[in-house]
């Protein structure tokens, strides 16, 4: 009877600790938030100094991807309308110094810029880039999962002029 008791309650804790993780990895895939729609103003729009494309950098992992423009201006960062990357806990924005990102190794030792946490899986929105930022050091922009260190997109920038 004890014995009994025993594998049913354990058979219930492990059955709620496997049901809560599975809920946490579904949730943002059955419930994902809106797409974002933020727009620049005419006076950002002024001074374009970056334009890229983020891709699927690893194409045999089917969670990890990213598609869409990027544009940088002088003090914005902006993630053009067709934006979006598979969903996850965590994600940042940052500006690497280092061109040709295509895994989570290339950014072992990069100092980069973390321009905030990522507001929406798909959608336009912007990002205030830090004064005093050379962006010709930072010639590539990744989405980075912070919680597990995993790179999820990287672009590589093409400055004009």
């Amino acid at each position: 009877m004890w014995r009994s008791a025993l594998i049913f309650l354990a058979g219930g804790v492990l059955g709620t600790a496997f049901g809560t993780a599975l809920g946490f990895f579904l949730f943002p895939y059955v419930f994902p938030p809106p797409p974002a729609t933020e727009q620049l103003t005419a006076a950002e729009q002024t001074s374009r100094l970056a334009k890229g494309s983020f891709i699927h950098a690893n194409p045999s992992d089917p969670v990890h991807y990213g598609k869409g423009g990027v544009t940088v201006y002088d003090g914005v960062l902006f993630l053009e309308p067709d934006f979006e990357v598979g969903p996850g806990p965590d994600f940042h924005v940052y500006l690497v110094p280092k061109q040709g990102v295509r895994s989570s190794a290339d950014l072992a030792d990069a100092k980069f810029v973390d321009l905030g946490k990522l507001r929406s899986f798909k959608g336009s929105q912007k990002y205030a880039i830090p004064a005093g930022t050379d962006l010709k050091a930072y010639p590539s922009v990744v989405i980075w999962c912070q919680q597990f260190g995993v790179l999820i997109s990287p672009a590589d920038l093409a400055f004009e002029g």
